[in-house]
């Protein structure tokens, strides 16, 4: 089970089958699947099914809101082993995040990616996280400029598998030494 991390708004815990019914709520919109390569929740059944597969692993976490009781509004993780198509170095790990579309626009993604950034460089060891997103997802590049990601490559040619599509996505990168400087500064 994931350790709970807080920042001042949120509560990063992990998932739970209760949350299914938030989860749907929130991922069944077409608004936030689609943008970060994954289809629309069809039915609760799915997003437990979510929960207890995608979101079982140890560095995922509900994003919960402390006005709203931690209710789940979103999700954020650290995948820490690499895949054939995106291959991890030691020390590395990629950053995942969405946040459903009501609280688009209220800098809670970018207070969950910094407590995130903060959990992998001191609990984690982490040397380095990467994070990306698709062509035209501005949102998201926002998030990751704003947090001190850099630029490190962009794939013209990004299958998304669930979408049956290629799509351009850039992945940015921030180091502990660059987090270091940012976390310094703000």
């Amino acid at each position: 089970m994931s350790r709970i991390l807080e920042t001042k708004r949120l509560i990063l815990r992990g998932w739970k089958d209760e949350d299914a019914p938030s989860l749907f709520k929130y991922a069944s919109d077409d608004r936030i699947g689609p943008a970060a390569g994954w289809l629309p929740h069809p039915n609760e059944g799915y997003s437990r099914a979510v929960i207890r597969t995608v979101f079982a692993k140890e560095e995922v976490y509900a994003i919960c809101l402390k006005e709203r009781d931690g209710e789940p509004v979103g999700s954020i993780g650290l995948t820490l082993e690499g895949s054939p198509e995106r291959p991890l170095m030691n020390g590395e790990a990629e950053l995942g995040y969405w946040i459903g579309y009501p609280f688009w626009g209220r800098g809670l993604v970018p207070e969950a990616v910094t407590e995130m950034l903060r959990h992998g460089f001191e609990d984690l060891g982490l040397e380095r996280v990467l994070c990306g997103y698709f062509h035209e997802n501005n949102r998201s590049k926002k998030v990751q400029e704003k947090c001190g990601f850099k630029p490190l490559y962009t794939n013209p040619a990004c299958k998304v598998i669930m979408l049956g599509e290629t799509r351009v996505e850039h992945i940015n990168v921030i180091t502990k030494a660059d987090y270091a400087k940012v976390s310094e500064n703000s």
